[in-house]
């Protein structure tokens, strides 16, 4: 065990967040119930929770846009922690190490999608803090072939974002085909669009960020964008690739709009609210193209994780105590949130 890091003793309960039944009237459905610590299965690895990170997709799930998976299902798929156990089959891991889960937990292997490389297709894919249990909660589980290695020496509270938000925003980016130097556009700038905008900034890009908090353009200007404006607004310049982050259809064709010929709009986000009809000639004409993003592959994460190492990223966050993992999302609803949330146990 890492003695610089040692694992506490494992309790038999804890209280954890989970996803509540649907309440009239709407708004963040999160209720705080106990639970039992849950064993390690023989190929899973019992985390020792040091942070998670608060993703839009939990508040889609807390606020009913995304219909549960699992009733009082635990949320929560940016963890950071320590293995506190390991399951009787595990090779490779010891007590203490450092682990982060992530969205993906499992896929068949099996399919045509695994079998080609596209993971984060399989119809039989399984999502932490959807289909199991995530890391609103001192403890959690995770399947060892989809934990992450994590390094030693950064905060946990900086590292938790990196496991959706920096991966997603990474599988955005190479979805969204960017050309060496390109212009690209940000529609949103919160967690994800923070991290990947200065990915693209690292590759040379020149970056136009478009999103209605004015602390979030000011961010986006400290963070080396060549611009900031509102989200409806047009950039300076015509867009080799955008990246839409905010949950709001009626972007899809500003953000179409503002592409150069041959442009590609990658939309990031698993929930979008309708996309208002577009306009053949104004929107997709010249050869736009539309694209979305689905979940992320595991060679996604590793290679975002090699890439913040060769360009260490600037991670803002609030943190929050696990405590208070209702008020972190109502607060993300609000747009409240500097950076990323993350809650700390």
């Amino acid at each position: 065990m890492n003695a610089a890091a040692p694992v506490a003793r494992i309790p038999v309960s804890m209280l954890v967040w989970a996803a509540d039944d649907p309440k009239p009237g709407g708004g963040v459905r999160l209720v705080e119930i106990e639970r039992a610590v849950p064993d390690p299965g023989p190929h899973q690895l019992l985390v020792h929770v040091e942070a998670c990170g608060v993703c839009r997709t939990d508040l889609h799930l807390a606020e009913g846009d995304l219909v549960p998976h699992r009733l009082r299902c635990v949320p929560g798929h940016e963890t950071v922690g320590r293995v506190a156990a390991v399951g009787r089959q595990v090779p490779g891991y010891a007590r203490g190490d450092r682990v982060g889960i992530a969205w993906l937990a499992g896929t068949c292997g099996e399919c045509e999608f695994c079998l080609r490389g596209d993971e984060n297709l399989c119809p039989r894919s399984t999502y932490t803090g959807w289909d199991l249990d995530g890391g609103y909660a001192p403890y959690a589980i995770v399947d060892a072939e989809y934990a992450y290695r994590l390094p030693e020496g950064v905060p946990a509270v900086e590292l938790a974002p990196l496991l959706c938000a920096g991966i997603i925003g990474y599988r955005a980016l190479k979805r969204a085909e960017l050309p060496r130097g390109g212009r690209l556009g940000v529609y949103g700038f919160g967690a994800s669009a923070h991290l990947t905008a200065q990915l693209a900034i690292a590759q040379g890009a020149t970056v136009h960020v478009l999103t209605r908090s004015r602390n979030a353009r000011d961010l986006a200007l400290e963070l080396g964008a060549a611009s900031a404006g509102p989200a409806y607004g047009e950039p300076p310049e015509p867009l080799d690739s955008a990246i839409l982050f905010a949950p709001v259809g009626d972007l899809v064709p500003t953000a179409l709009a503002a592409l150069a010929p041959g442009g590609t709009l990658a939309i990031a986000g698993i929930h979008l609210s309708a996309i208002p009809p577009l306009d053949y000639a104004a929107h997709l004409f010249r050869e736009r193209d539309l694209r979305s993003v689905t979940a992320n592959t595991r060679a996604d994460g590793r290679e975002l994780f090699a890439a913040a190492e060769r360009s260490p990223l600037r991670v803002r966050t609030t943190p929050y105590p696990l405590a208070e993992a209702d008020r972190a999302l109502a607060d993300l609803a609000a747009d409240r949130v500097d950076g990323a949330a993350v809650l700390v146990p």
